[in-house]
């Protein structure tokens, strides 16, 4: 038989249940995600990160919307350095601060779009599509 202890402290008894998903796996995935829709302009995620997902996006177009290098450098803790296209000219961060801050200069808050999708077929989770509304002006 085990030996006695508390749960979830080391020592003696062990850990005998640890939660294998940690909040810092899932801002991780978070940052990973917002990247991929600066880059792609749309993701489809679940309901659940979609709902995480359109205020950390909503706030980085506000850091580039101000463009200075404070603005800039908070939003560089939260993209990650990947390149935008094949050629390696463009990373997530500069496509940021030159298309999408100035794309949403006259508008104020509501960047992002969260659209309801159909049912995952393995487990049948909500999806959503998450993409960045488009300007009526063009």
């Amino acid at each position: 038989m085990g030996t006695q202890g508390r749960n979830n402290v080391h020592g003696k008894g062990g850990v005998r249940f640890k939660a294998g998903y940690t909040t810092a796996k899932d801002k991780n995935m978070l940052r990973n995600v917002v990247t991929q829709l600066i880059i792609s302009e749309k993701v489809t995620v679940t309901a659940h990160v979609a709902d995480q997902l359109s205020p950390m996006a909503d706030r980085l177009i506000t850091y580039a919307k101000k463009g200075d290098l404070a603005a800039r450098r908070e939003a560089a803790r939260i993209v990650r350095d990947i390149y935008t296209d094949k050629s390696e000219k463009q990373t997530a961060l500069q496509k940021l601060f030159s298309e999408l801050g100035p794309r949403y200069k006259d508008r104020n808050g509501g960047y992002t779009r969260i659209l309801k999708v159909d049912n995952r077929k393995g487990d049948n989770s909500p999806m959503c599509l998450v993409a960045f509304v488009l300007d009526e002006k063009k």
